[in-house]
């Protein structure tokens, strides 16, 4: 009898062993793609109070590989680092191609992109890897914040190597998901690869096939106030439009001092009340202790002003 249990636990296992030999199926699994773009604007919005030029990241792609394989392809010329997933108990990789590291360091230090790009390959100095370090740390919280609607799971960084070989973090044919990230600024850009082992996605596999529509990342209740006080202080310039009317360059050219220039409106007229050119609503004129007031009457329909807009173009 006891034989009969085993064999049965062990034929209750024996799908999950050939699900794990088959390996991942990133079409089986959207929501792959959707933390891959939740990190990439991420990373867009962490960097934006600190670089002096838009960075924008975009997912290029999302392969299956073998971990040396896609390391041996950048061995020249990048700069990785090793992550580790405490709630997973694995490492994974991130990988940063020359062309990121220069551009990330020209953006962050206020280049307007006038000089030409580094063309010639050569090895990062002290000051380069330290800030490549700033920005590992920065992308594997994105990539934490990203995880957040699928799996509880922080990511450390352990070390950073310019050595390709050094970042084994298994068997070189050990397959993974390798997200290729893309990187535009200063009419340049770069790559960055993110390599994660199959044997820390394969637990997550039911959730992985599902996409989950809420985002993930977490709004900052500082920010936000911050946000409302700034917009609520914002200050704009409104104008008051009673009439207008079409004339001839001549006939402005023959304007003299003490001509009245007569309006089709009346007191009943509503003014257009405008900001940057944009009419918000339509108002009373009247008075009010002394001065010249406007009084709310009805909001602008925006859709039918910009048809009406057209048309009269």
């Amino acid at each position: 009898m006891m034989k009969q249990g085993a064999d049965g636990e062990q034929q209750k296992r024996l799908p999950n062993h050939l699900l794990d030999a088959a390996g991942i199926s990133i079409d089986r699994m959207p929501m792959l793609n959707v933390i891959f773009d939740r990190m990439a604007a991420a990373c867009t919005d962490s960097l934006q109070p600190m670089a002096g030029t838009p960075c924008y990241f975009s997912v290029n792609g999302i392969n299956n590989g073998r971990v040396g394989d896609i390391i041996k392809d950048y061995e020249a010329n990048a700069v990785g680092a090793v992550l580790y997933a405490e709630q997973w108990d694995t490492r994974i990789l991130m990988m940063l191609d020359g062309d990121f590291v220069f551009t990330m360091i020209e953006a962050l230090f206020g280049s307007d992109g006038a000089e030409p790009p580094i063309d010639a390959e050569r090895s990062f100095s002290n000051i380069e890897l330290r800030l490549v370090q700033v920005l590992f740390e920065r992308f594997a919280k994105a990539l934490q914040s990203a995880f957040s609607a699928t799996s509880e799971v922080t990511f450390r960084l352990e070390r950073v190597e310019t050595a390709m070989a050094s970042l084994a973090i298994g068997r070189g044919g050990n397959m993974s998901v390798c997200a290729n990230i893309m990187l535009q600024a200063l009419y340049r850009g770069g790559q960055m690869f993110l390599i994660i082992p199959h044997s820390a996605l394969n637990p997550l596999r039911q959730k992985l096939a599902h996409v989950v529509i809420s985002d993930g990342r977490a709004a900052d209740p500082n920010w936000r106030e911050q946000m409302a006080s700034e917009v609520q202080r914002t200050e704009v310039t409104l104008n008051a439009v009673l009439d207008e009317q079409m004339l001839a360059l001549g006939d402005v050219a023959k304007f003299h001092v003490g001509q009245i220039l007569e309006l089709e409106a009346t007191p009943r007229t509503l003014a257009r009340l405008e900001s940057n050119n944009q009419v918000l609503f339509w108002c009373q004129i009247g008075q009010l202790d002394g001065y010249y007031a406007m009084q709310v009457a009805d909001p602008v329909d925006q859709k039918q002003e910009f048809v009406d807009d057209i048309l009269s173009h």
